[in-house]
């Protein structure tokens, strides 16, 4: 099933005639000419990726995410305190962020260096608007509103994991269409309710600051979810494919943007509730 992330989709558009099916084979007469017959002949096939690597698991999966969210809540810290005193590295990481997302996800082969540079600067931005949010629902008597939607958004993905895992949810063809006429509608939906709350539309929160507000703002919080869904099928794809391990990067790097797409939707739902 392919994944809508875009980082997560070019080894799920493999067939034998295309990623390195030929130069699996020739891995495979390698390995049986190296080693032992049998058992020792399949061991190592299963160390060999089709590119002639190492092949993808999970576990590289988890720890490459471990260590760009590790940056990123780090860097989060920095922008958090950073802020008050110097306003502009909210731009600073939600520009660099911005460049920095599209060149990892347009490179045909994923580089550590640049995936690990856009969780510091998406870290900057993070702790930058975290602060804000914070600072806006205090003075709605609201407390403890980014630690709540740090909570939510872990337990959101533990939530859809499980889902995922047991079967609950199955990752269709269906699933996928309706998701992407969702996500499409709610990107359409929040550049107009942008260019309206530049003009001061909804007491300049947009369509947020009315009374639909809440119910927008729970939709692009569920649709966020549900993507998280498509990141663990095409997760899956892969590590079934056998791609190479350096491929855990790119996963990582699509993990984390959903995950931050969740993280601020989340926060967006708590601030109307205290404004409410």
């Amino acid at each position: 099933m392919q994944s809508s992330n875009p980082v997560l989709t070019r080894y799920e558009k493999t067939d034998k005639s295309g990623f390195a099916y030929d130069e699996g084979v020739s891995a495979y007469s390698q390995a049986a000419t190296a080693g032992a017959a049998g058992a020792d002949t399949n061991a190592a096939f299963q160390q060999i990726t089709a590119a002639g690597g190492a092949r993808l698991t999970i576990n590289d999966v988890i720890i490459k995410t471990m260590a760009v969210f590790a940056i990123t809540v780090v860097f989060a810290f920095a922008g958090w305190n950073l802020v008050d005193s110097q306003p502009w590295i909210l731009w600073v990481g939600m520009l660099g962020g911005l460049a920095l997302g599209f060149v990892n996800a347009l490179k045909k082969v994923p580089s550590p260096p640049l995936i690990m540079l856009y969780a510091v600067f998406q870290g900057l931005m993070l702790g930058a608007i975290s602060n804000w949010y914070n600072a806006f629902a205090e003075g709605q008597s609201y407390e403890g509103i980014v630690v709540q939607a740090v909570i939510a958004t872990m337990t959101t993905f533990g939530v859809m994991l499980v889902l995922y895992i047991t079967g609950i949810i199955k990752v269709t063809k269906r699933f996928v269409s309706i998701l992407i006429v969702a996500a499409v509608s709610y990107i359409v939906l929040g550049i107009g309710s942008l260019i309206w709350a530049m003009f001061g539309g909804g007491g300049g929160w947009g369509i947020y600051g009315t009374g639909f507000g809440l119910i927008v703002a729970v939709f692009g919080v569920l649709v966020a979810a549900f993507f998280l869904m498509l990141d663990f099928e095409a997760i899956s794809q892969g590590i079934k494919l056998g791609v190479p391990e350096r491929e855990s990067w790119r996963m990582a790097f699509g993990l984390l943007m959903t995950l931050i797409w969740l993280y601020l939707e989340i926060l967006r739902l708590l601030a109307i509730f205290s404004r409410n």
